[in-house]
């Protein structure tokens, strides 16, 4: 074996672990950033009958109603959860949610049961935030 032939044999093993570590620092580097991503209800959104589920990829996020609180699950973990009800006028009003069981589980009382008297559908918007990322949505719901 010659001394170029050794070289290559003990240099590529280095620049493998190297070019390894170098993109675990690139993906996690990029992951931090911004990054705005819509949710689709994957059919009719019925919140008071139990379901309504948004989904984009392998994310996605149930959002019902139980005994007057909205409740937001998740299939991965939430650093924090915003659900509007927005009414005729096109006018928002937040309700933050606060994480009930653990970091999936969120909740928010919301007048969602007293609107159902008077109205046959609503229009709410969801912003779900996880490290950086704002998953966001805009969906009718029946009542």
């Amino acid at each position: 074996m010659n001394k170029h032939t050794k070289v290559a044999v003990l240099v590529a093993p280095l620049l493998a672990v190297f070019g390894y570590i170098a993109s675990d620092y690139f993906i996690e580097n990029d992951a931090d950033k911004n990054k705005l991503v819509t949710l689709i209800p994957e059919s009719s959104c019925e919140v008071l009958a139990g379901g309504c589920v948004l989904t984009s990829g392998d994310f996605k996020v149930n959002v019902f109603d139980k005994n007057g609180s909205t409740v937001v699950n998740s299939t991965f973990p939430l650093d924090e959860a915003v659900l509007f009800l927005v009414n005729e006028d096109n006018t928002a009003t937040a309700y933050p949610l606060t994480q009930v069981q653990s970091n999936y589980y969120w909740q928010a009382q919301t007048p969602l049961r007293e609107l159902a008297n008077t109205s046959a559908s609503y229009k709410l918007r969801l912003i779900a935030s996880i490290k950086g990322g704002d998953y966001i949505s805009e969906f009718e719901t029946l009542l």
